[in-house]
């Protein structure tokens, strides 16, 4: 049994420093999160009513008879159960279902395969807390404009070809700075903070697939996430290449200029990461540059 009495927590609206979690502290969706995830198995402790929750699972399988996609309907106690949504759907695979299909592996946020819709949102399952209510089912649909291969699991093959497309890697003109290291290139701790916010990101599509944008010209707009990978390698001071990153990014003006600043990637991203920022500081040199 999973259920305990957890001390009391504030509201996550209150705006405060959470003592609870001072791991956490400057990541505010995993403290957030963890907030929720404490505070529901409390009331799961305390409720007297039932602990069994409905979850409304997207299935479909291409080897199965021809037919439309449907929401299967699972039961789980959550009082056996692990407080994030990818406990569920572990418990259901090997409880319930096993021809249930989903990505998972690190179970910590850092892999980014357990991306999905959970009650209309994309999120990481593994960061994601069950909604402790049992009176109201939760839904689990795959990442939204995407093509499903079976049941949660969705084909990234362009989302990846757009993340190389933009080069992640260091490129430089000149050797490194300190004779001797040929391997090694030189960086101040001032230097190296300006990645910070950029280089957590853990390609789970998250953000992507959250853009109206992106769902329009997919084919041609490189969405958040890649053009947030593209501004990490523009602000590494290591990197010689910054110039040339943002006018291959500008020409044809489709790979980036697509971004109309909804800012739904910085509002569903599960690393609390800005891409609409990253974006538009790029069309911000750009156009420095060319004047």
């Amino acid at each position: 049994m999973l259920r305990r009495t957890l001390p009391t927590l504030r509201s996550v609206k209150d705006g405060v420093g959470d003592a609870h979690f001072p791991s956490l502290k400057g990541h505010p969706a995993a403290r957030v999160n963890a907030r929720e995830a404490a505070e529901g198995q409390a009331r799961l402790a305390a409720a007297e009513a039932t602990t069994v929750k409905e979850f409304q699972v997207y299935r479909w399988n291409p080897d199965s008879p021809p037919g439309r996609p449907f929401l299967q309907s699972y039961h789980v106690d959550l009082s056996s159960c692990g407080p994030m949504v990818l406990d569920v759907l572990q418990k259901i695979k090997s409880e319930q279902d096993p021809t249930l299909a989903f990505r998972r592996s690190c179970r910590e946020g850092i892999c980014g395969s357990c991306a999905m819709s959970i009650d209309g949102v994309n999120t990481v399952a593994c960061l994601k807390p069950v909604e402790a209510n049992t009176s109201r089912a939760t839904m689990v649909t795959p990442l939204p404009h995407m093509f499903v291969v079976k049941d949660l699991v969705v084909d990234l093959t362009a989302f990846y070809q757009q993340y190389k497309s933009v080069e992640p890697w260091l490129k430089t003109k000149n050797p490194p700075l300190v004779p001797g290291r040929d391997r090694e290139h030189a960086q101040s701790p001032a230097e190296r903070k300006r990645l910070d916010g950029l280089y957590e990101c853990i390609l789970c599509a998250c953000c992507s697939t959250a853009c109206p944008s992106y769902w329009w010209n997919s084919e041609a707009f490189l969405g958040p996430a890649a053009l947030l990978h593209a501004y990490r390698w523009v602000s590494d001071s290591r990197d010689d290449y910054a110039t040339e990153r943002i006018q291959a990014l500008s020409e044809g003006w489709d790979k980036m200029y697509r971004c109309r600043m909804i800012k739904s990637c910085t509002a569903t991203c599960p690393k609390s990461l800005d891409p609409a920022a990253a974006i538009s500081a790029m069309k911000a040199l750009h156009h420095l540059r060319k004047n």
